[in-house]
């Protein structure tokens, strides 16, 4: 079942999307079995709002954010992208000749801010090169352009003939930021962009981000683990668990009223400044579940200590229990879970 909701203001709709790897054994190489990296995700983002995708390495996000990019190519489903003009392009069925002039519009931010820039290269060149290759030949149209874009990220436009070696995790990221930003896209894909930043540095990156946000009317996929930056910079949340996508909803709501025992587990886990709390933490049992050799029924089962005998059996879809909050769930309507009530952020 899908989560999208046809409407002018939606810039991205994810339809039934799957990527399955395969497994090849032997000396021929044969396909013996699939791994579901991405198992039938829907979700969409509006214009200007921020979908968080979270859950534990290895669920899929990551996989997911780079088949909506096209920089892995989805096995089936959908990618539409609305541009500018109003049309809706399917980005996973373009030709790879096709992709290019889409490329301004979706851009990325990448998890680790000192392998994502190329050392050998200035910082008027990273950041001016996504408009060389895009057709702006003048070099003082891309110089102004880049000292333009450090300052909106907060870096002096003097850098802008430094290497990256000489700037630390914070500024790296500010400058892979201003990279994203060279072609004035209209949605950000946002891979991990602080979880490899000291906290303090993590706060400055999150504020600026949702600073240019409001300033440039940007949109966002932001992939994170981290919930208590999902809960600072998020307006809808979905989390995913073993390829599958388990629960959606805004922000406050899933928070504090989480459907998805899988859910429930991730906000147990946030660190809390009350020493009273710690011992309330859910730890769940048992393994993540195999994407290659998923289980029958809810593939949370084996680990949920709400699981009745339908759950071992028949696979639960996508419902919406409350408007605008959909889960993954058999027992979602009868079950009472603990969440996270309103306090101060780690961020704040």
């Amino acid at each position: 079942m899908t989560v999208a909701e046809p409407s002018s203001d939606l810039i991205l709709e994810v339809k039934s999307l799957k990527k399955y790897f395969p497994i090849r054994k032997g000396l021929l190489r044969r396909v013996v079995g699939q791994v579901r990296a991405v198992d039938d995700v829907s979700f969409h983002i509006r214009k200007g709002e921020t979908l968080s995708l979270v859950g534990e390495s290895g669920c899929g996000k990551t996989t997911t954010a780079r088949c909506i990019l096209r920089a892995v190519q989805p096995t089936s489903g959908e990618v539409l992208f609305r541009r500018e003009n109003g049309q809706r392009v399917n980005v996973a069925a373009l030709p790879k000749g096709d992709l290019r002039p889409l490329r301004p519009h979706m851009q990325m931010i990448f998890q680790d801010p000192y392998s994502s820039l190329n050392p050998r290269m200035t910082l008027a060149d990273i950041i001016g090169e996504p408009m060389l290759i895009n057709g702006v030949k003048s070099a003082k149209e891309r110089q102004d352009r880049v000292a333009e874009l450090l300052k909106l990220v907060g870096l002096p436009s003097a850098f802008m003939g430094r290497y990256p070696h000489a700037f630390s995790g914070g500024q790296r990221q500010r400058i892979g930021i201003a990279r994203a930003l060279a072609l004035n896209p209209s949605l950000i894909v946002a891979d991990e962009p602080v979880s490899a930043l000291d906290v303090s540095v993590q706060a400055q990156i999150v504020n600026l981000l949702l600073d240019l946000q409001d300033r440039l009317g940007l949109s966002y996929l932001f992939v994170a683990h981290d919930l208590s930056v999902v809960k600072h910079v998020s307006d809808r949340v979905a989390v995913m668990y073993v390829g599958k996508i388990v629960e959606v909803a805004e922000t406050e709501a899933l928070f504090t009223r989480p459907k998805h025992p899988y859910t429930e587990a991730l906000l147990s886990a946030v660190p809390k400044p009350d020493p009273r709390l710690r011992s309330q933490r859910l730890i769940l049992e048992g393994e993540v579940a195999d994407p290659a050799q998923p289980p029958p029924g809810c593939y949370f089962h084996p680990r949920c200590r709400y699981v009745i005998e339908i759950c071992r059996s028949q696979e639960p879809l996508l419902n919406e229990v409350e408007p605008g909050h959909w889960a993954r769930c058999h027992r979602a309507h009868e079950v009472q879970l603990e969440g996270i009530q309103d306090g101060p952020s780690v961020l704040n």
